[in-house]
């Protein structure tokens, strides 16, 4: 390609069929660079930008121009999972099934019956992620995504204390929304890049990722439409986590499967599409006392295994 082409499609605007309306939609839609707009579909597009499908094609083939999509050699990818970072859940054994807490540029999936620990662990995160990195944190903030109604500022607070932080800085390093369906959560989600710059966001919790669309998309008729958005919701979260390599932490609510006659059953809410992309998925149930129980079920390079932690008033430990 010339140096000439390059220079031309300095901006959104520059695209072929992308005038500055349509520029300002698509980066309200989260396609607000090169990268962004070359891998994405055509229809999603049009359907953000308010424009033909076919001028969708020709704008994201001339932005596909502008950045190098293709295969890379496996050390590549190894050289830039090196810059994977770990959040410390509090529980050294927690972490140690984790392969050291809680990993950037990944999504890590807790499901559990109600009072298990799921959110318990969500709060503990948010408030460790601020801890700098010999501490096991990253030095940022937190975008927390409340679909339950259940965030608890008190409840930071508590945890802030027991840790030795100043709890007014950790209440102003979390940024919190309360999403009140499942459009609603997933608008947040498409426009939360400008708070994620803003903010130096190093994690993002939603708790719990599901209610919604369980509550919005009732029966049989409406599996397929479900399934769909909450696809597309779960790959922007990966595409965050990958961009500005910051962790992913989703609560999951669950249901009895009626078809297992022995042993466990409860199934996490979400089928197949939460199930693929979930890149560590955790199942926690209590126990005795204090105690609960996770069991590592998926992960693409570490083996599955069961860790004893316990959530007191002081926050999650061993």
């Amino acid at each position: 390609m010339t140096e000439e082409k390059k220079k031309y499609y300095r901006d959104l605007e520059d695209l072929p069929g992308v005038g500055e309306v349509t520029a300002e939609k698509l980066r309200a839609s989260g396609y607000g660079e090169f990268s962004a707009l070359a891998a994405a579909n055509p229809h999603e597009v049009a359907e953000a930008a308010g424009m033909g499908v076919e001028s969708a094609k020709k704008a994201i083939a001339a932005a596909k121009t502008m950045v190098e999509i293709g295969f890379e050699s496996a050390d590549e990818v190894m050289e830039r999972r090196k810059n994977i970072c770990r959040i410390t859940t509090g529980s050294q054994a927690l972490n140690e099934l984790l392969g050291g807490g809680v990993e950037t540029m990944a999504i890590t999936e807790m499901y559990g019956r109600f009072s298990s620990g799921k959110s318990q662990l969500g709060f503990q995160l948010a408030v460790n992620v601020q801890r700098p990195t010999e501490e096991g944190g990253l030095g940022g903030g937190v975008l927390f995504i409340d679909s339950e109604a259940t965030f608890r500022p008190e409840r930071i607070v508590q945890l802030a204390t027991e840790g030795g932080l100043k709890a007014d800085e950790v209440l102003r390093n979390i940024q919190v929304a309360r999403s009140e369906n499942s459009d609603h959560q997933i608008i947040l989600l498409e426009r939360s890049e400008e708070v994620i710059k803003k903010h130096n966001i190093k994690l993002i919790i939603v708790d719990s990722l599901t209610s919604h669309f369980r509550a919005d998309y009732l029966g049989r008729g409406a599996l397929g439409e479900r399934q769909q958005k909450l696809n597309k919701h779960v790959h922007m979260l990966q595409k965050l986590a990958e961009k500005y390599n910051l962790a992913v932490y989703v609560t999951n609510q669950v249901m009895d499967n009626p078809g297992i006659l022995f042993g466990d059953p409860t199934t996490p809410i979400g089928g197949h599409v939460l199930a693929h992309m979930s890149t560590y998925r955790l199942y926690v149930r209590k126990s005795k006392g204090d105690k609960r129980i996770a069991r590592l079920v998926d992960s693409p390079n570490l083996p599955e295994g069961e860790a004893v932690f316990t959530v007191t008033g002081k926050g999650v430990g061993d």
